[in-house]
């Protein structure tokens, strides 16, 4: 069979949720690329297999890619594997990827555990539209821009930071939902929901332990400024405009309730 490359997803804590196709796939793959060879070791010994194994991590991506593509090249097939979940997904494997396409080499990718989808589902916040943001952002407006998202947020994050990234999304909106999820997969696992004023205190006090995946109701949609859109229809009441007609217009434009726009021109009169 040519030289292709597969990416495996591995457990996120229970090694039992491991899928028989990617199981095939790293018994009969001719290298296994891994992001620590002993995490992986640990899974092989459990299912049984004996394959090759090379370390492919955040420090040697770039020539770790050009050396397996070239492998791939001469008829070999890589299994790519990080140490949990899904790679690339705040793992390492992009590069791979990216050169495997450059080359011409066909990639195939199985489906399995993901920590990011796990968590977005026990939160049960709206899963409809939502973004994973990777690890939330160190710095305080990349931090409240994520925050800013219409859509429900999916992030990974530090224990001993957790209190402090959700000290700012109460401060910016204390009654916004959240999920934190804990260990997912594993013996502890724990979902703790609730508005972000609750959850910040409540990590404040006590910082958790484990691995840490947090789910961000959306942001609420900002009401359109009342103001501007009454200066608009005083200026065409002035011009002649009859009052109720002209709210109407620019109620539209601006997306202010007619009413709310009628009311306030009648007050102030």
């Amino acid at each position: 069979m040519s030289g292709r490359l597969i990416v495996c997803p591995t457990p996120i804590g229970n090694l039992e949720d491991v899928t028989l196709r990617v199981l095939a796939a790293l018994r009969d793959a001719d290298v296994v690329a891994c992001e620590d060879t002993r995490r992986t070791r640990v899974l092989l010994a459990r299912y049984g297999g004996g394959a090759h194994l090379v370390s492919y991590h955040e420090h040697n991506e770039t020539e770790r890619a050009a050396e397996l593509v070239r492998r791939m090249q001469e008829g070999a097939v890589v299994a790519l594997v990080s140490d949990a979940g899904m790679p690339l997904v705040s793992d390492p494997g992009f590069e791979l990827v990216r050169a495997c396409v450059a080359a011409g080499l066909a990639v195939e990718v199985l489906p399995g555990p993901s920590a990011a989808l796990a968590a977005l589902v026990a939160s049960a916040l709206p899963s409809d539209r939502w973004r994973f943001v990777g690890f939330l952002p160190r710095k305080p407006g990349e931090l409240e821009a994520a925050f800013a998202s219409p859509e429900t947020v999916v992030a990974f994050e530090s224990p001993r930071r957790l209190a402090a990234s959700l000290g700012v999304l109460a401060a910016l909106d204390p009654e916004r939902p959240v999920a934190v999820c804990r260990e997912l997969t594993k013996a502890h696992e724990e979902v703790v929901r609730g508005s972000a004023s609750e959850l910040a205190a409540r990590y404040a006090a006590a910082a958790p332990r484990g691995e840490v995946a947090v789910v961000v109701g959306g942001a609420p949609a900002a009401a359109p400024a009342l103001a501007p859109a009454l200066a608009a229809l005083r200026r065409l009441v002035q011009a002649g405009a009859k009052p109720r007609p002209a709210a109407g217009v620019v109620a539209e434009l601006t997306g202010v309730s007619a009413n709310a726009l009628y009311r306030a021109l009648t007050e102030t009169a």
